[in-house]
């Protein structure tokens, strides 16, 4: 073993390397965030094969002084900083005074800049340990960095790169994420000559949805919601402020492509807030999918530290729990919006999901005459369909209200009502049953498709829970007790978990060793289901106990009795128990997925129609 010595500065760097310049695009975050740092207004951006030949990045920012400039390729020198203090309440996104220094130990680098104090430019340049003189130049006022040839000196470490195209996909998801950050400053990029991104400087209260828009798309700015909230304590550092947008779960992706999270206007990515915003998602995104989002979160620094790594982008807080409970409600109280809201139903979930005439060649399992009318007059084409009473149904519609009394027996019993300026509720009125799968509607907008159980299943999900936090589930006797076999830990838990069993609005006890009986059963699940709902029950119960099933399995179980109690398919309803399905979903929050996320429901507006058929063509 050789003896301790000190390393070489060069080596020092390159290793310094490894972690903060892990490829162009590692370097291009740090020097557009200096950019940023220095005030600049407008951050231009040139890439030569994927970032790796040539890396160029031009600011108009305040300049480096003629003095100052060699050490700004020098190892931990930053005007960032200066002591202790400093570093606990960061607030640049740069600190460390280790980028330059790195880039110089693993490429050829050129630092050109004007300061506003000086009468022209200087320009200094490095590679391999060596440094140039300052030399006069000619440059506007700011700041330009030139990287070339990344890691020739290190060849080892440049066949880890990849391929010209897939370095410059990363590099191209640093630049927006730092545009979607600032949208008052001014972004190009450029990729072999060619122009990527030009996103001029937006100002004013929409200017990040304007900028969001740009980058992501008029699809993202569609399907979110806003998020706006702050909350102050007591004390000056107990301050927080989350805004942005996140998209509804008819937006959801595939992969986390979409997800932009920033603290203090650094991007970064935190567990601690993934976990409250999957939590937000939970009961109305399909577990297959993804939530898309930006999201902003403003915080006193001293209660981050943003020291954890040279790349910066993780982070701890100093009150993570405080931080994951605001995320979490701002969030789930965002989403939970009912499905209308009193918005405009033309950017609901997926519309375009009807774009194809097969939708139109399903019109044989239309269950009765069905008949679209002009949506100026909405209530006349209701009258002259089922007339103006509720109570002139057939004796077939009056057989299946009886039928499913007791499923819809804590719907409000009430007409239709309009709530907007043409009479029409937002989700519509109920024209016919589709296939005995689907409710057919029709509002100001056009055709409104509604899944029965998803929507069904979702109204009752989101009133067991309010009835179970308000410690008080309705529970019906049952006249015949549903009774059923069991094996012994079933009974042996039906026993223990008694207490348990009341709050959830059962009534379950022991015949024989070997048999159970269900005496009454939560009011809004079907006599039909009272087996199935209580074996799942059990099963909870068996398997995690009391306080686990009512705390953090609490929707899970609920979302199974809310399964039992739904709609099933092929149930017939009338064109009033129809209506009230419609009405409760413009009531209920979420009502727009189910419990699983599936979506609940789709508008086909009477352009699209008009499309499918070529109308005007």
């Amino acid at each position: 073993m050789s003896a301790i010595q000190l390393l070489p500065d060069l080596l020092i760097n390159q290793i310094a390397a490894g972690e903060v310049i892990e490829r162009p695009a590692s370097a291009l975050k740090e020097l557009m965030e200096n950019s940023l740092d220095a005030g600049a207004s407008e951050i231009d951006v040139q890439l030569e094969g994927g970032g790796i030949q040539l890396l160029r990045v031009r600011d108009n920012g305040k300049g480096i002084t003629p003095n100052e400039l060699a050490l700004a390729l020098q190892r931990h020198a930053t005007s960032k900083i200066g002591s202790l203090d400093d570093l606990q309440r960061v607030a640049s996104m740069g600190f460390r005074g280790e980028a330059l220094a790195s880039m110089a130990a693993v490429a050829q680098v050129a630092l050109i800049s004007r300061h506003a104090s000086a009468a022209h430019a200087w320009k200094i340049e490095a590679a391999d340990g060596a440094q140039s003189e300052a030399a006069p130049a000619t440059h506007p006022q700011g700041t330009s960095v030139e990287m070339r040839e990344l890691y020739f000196n290190t060849p080892a470490r440049r066949k880890f790169l990849k391929t010209e195209n897939t370095e410059f996909a990363y590099c191209e998801e640093t630049f927006k994420r730092i545009a979607l950050s600032r949208p008052d400053v001014a972004f190009s990029l450029q990729h072999r000559g060619k122009q990527v991104w030009k996103l001029p400087a937006v100002h004013g209260e929409d200017a990040l949805q304007k900028r969001i828009t740009a980058i992501l798309g008029t699809e993202f700015s569609q399907g979110a919601v806003t998020i706006e909230r702050n909350v102050a304590g007591a004390h000056p550092t107990a301050r927080l402020h989350l805004s942005g947008m996140a998209t509804l779960p008819a937006y959801s992706r595939a992969s986390r492509d979409s997800q932009y999270l920033f603290l203090n206007g650094r991007f970064i990515r935190d567990k601690v807030i993934a976990h409250a915003i999957r939590q937000a998602y939970q009961d109305i995104l399909h577990h297959q999918r993804h939530p898309a989002f930006v999201l902003f979160l403003d915080m006193p620094p001293e209660q981050v530290d943003v020291n954890v790594h040279p790349a910066k982008s993780e982070v701890r807080f100093r009150e993570s729990q405080a931080v994951h409970q605001f995320i979490f409600h701002t969030l789930q109280q965002a989403l939970a919006a009912p499905t209308a809201g009193g918005g405009d139903l033309t950017t609901a979930p997926a519309a375009s999901a009807f774009s194809s005439p097969t939708f139109v060649q399903q019109s044989p399992f239309i269950q009765q005459p069905m008949r679209l009318y002009n949506a100026a007059q909405p209530m006349a084409f209701y009258d002259a369909m089922f007339g103006h009473s509720k109570n002139n149904s057939s004796p077939t519609q009056q057989q299946n209200v009886a039928l499913t009394d007791s499923i819809f027996a804590n719907f409000a019993d009430e007409a239709p009502q309009g709530d907007n300026e043409t009479g029409v509720p937002p989700l519509g009125l109920a024209l016919a049953q589709l296939g005995g799968i689907y409710i057919l509607a029709q509002n100001q907008h056009g055709l409104v498709v509604v899944d029965i159980h998803a929507a069904h299943e979702r109204i009752v999900y989101e009133k067991l829970k309010l009835a179970l936090d308000e410690h008080h589930i309705p529970s019906q006797p049952l006249l015949i007790p549903v009774t059923f076999h069991a094996d012994t830990l079933d009974i042996a838990s039906a026993e223990e978990e008694h207490a348990t069993l009341t709050t959830l609005g059962f009534d379950i006890a022991p015949l024989s060793p070997t048999t159970l009986a269900v005496r009454a059963m939560p009011a809004m699940l079907k006599q039909s289901q009272a087996e199935a709902a209580a074996r799942d029950v059990l099963h909870e119960l068996r398997e995690f106990g009391a306080t686990r099933a009512l705390t953090e399995r609490r929707n899970e179980m609920l979302s199974t009795l809310a399964c039992h109690a739904a709609v099933r398919a092929n149930q017939s309803l009338s064109i009033t128990e129809m209506n009230h399905i419609l009405r409760e979903m413009e009531r209920t929050e979420r009502s727009g997925q189910c419990n699983h996320g599936r979506p609940t429901w789709f508008q086909v507006t009477i352009t699209e129609l008009d499309t499918m058929f070529m109308r005007g063509k």
